[in-house]
């Protein structure tokens, strides 16, 4: 991984934390904000534009890539890169709740 997706995508936003999570199964814009809605109990909302504009960067810098059209919309699934960058963060948030946890 190279240092600058390191330093774009290291911490994660929510945005991006969530895409990456859903897309490790195939999925379009549309499906990824429903599947955050239902993950988050409606507490994080993906508007189009941020769903969208995120993908598109996404698929820029190669953690995702466009799998094929399906009824007008366009799926998408993570690639082996965005897979080290979704471990990465997953492994930050575990040690950030270790922490806390043991401080309380």
């Amino acid at each position: 991984m190279d240092a600058h997706i390191k330093k774009v995508y290291v911490p994660m936003t929510e945005t991006g934390f969530y895409i990456l999570l859903c897309l490790r199964e195939e999925s379009h814009g549309y499906g990824i904000v429903q599947q955050v809605q239902a993950l988050t109990q409606g507490e994080v909302k993906l508007s189009p534009g941020t769903m969208y504009g995120s993908l598109s960067k996404m698929e820029k810098d190669g953690l995702i890539q466009f799998v094929r059209e399906e009824d007008k919309r366009e799926l998408y699934r993570i690639t082996p890169l965005g897979r080290q960058v979704l471990e990465l963060e997953m492994h930050r948030i575990e040690r950030l709740y270790q922490n806390m946890m043991e401080v309380r």
